[in-house]
């Protein structure tokens, strides 16, 4: 596995994935991340590391545009602006995200049990987090100690 953090682009195939956006022309991004998402949204059978790292980086890109403060800087992620995405990306990206995590996922499998692997399971919660915010119960706390 070229992968050397717990990011999403800390991994050769999601390196590759951003330089395919690069090099994609800026209208054609939002559907090659469209496609890379709904490719393991979709996945019934055993997903491929390569096809999850993709999602995972896919992903990262649609939570980026969660916030407002601006622009995400995303390491390893693409140089070139990305077009503003439709806001049904994100519902799509929690279904991959999902995939990643779930039974029959070699990328998951890897992970398990592997130096780091708590913390890349938590760093796919807080961009699953981002993309789906549960609504907070009344009375919970703000912070947890």
């Amino acid at each position: 596995m070229g992968t050397w953090d717990i990011h999403p682009f800390d991994n050769d195939t999601a390196a590759d994935f951003a330089n395919d956006l690069d090099d994609a022309d800026m209208l054609e991004r939002e559907a090659l991340i469209r496609r890379v998402l709904v490719r393991a949204a979709d996945s019934k059978d055993y997903l491929e590391a390569p096809e999850a790292e993709e999602a995972v980086a896919a992903a990262a890109l649609v939570a980026a545009q969660c916030s407002d403060t601006g622009p995400a800087n995303i390491p390893y992620g693409p140089e070139e602006p990305i077009p503003t995405l439709s806001a049904d990306l994100r519902s799509l990206a929690v279904e991959a995200l999902d995939r990643v995590v779930a039974d029959e996922s070699e990328l998951s499998e890897l992970w398990e049990g592997a130096e780091g692997g708590r913390a890349w399971e938590r760093s796919i919660g807080q961009l699953r987090q981002v993309l789906d915010p549960a609504p907070q119960a009344q009375g919970d706390a703000l912070f947890a100690i």
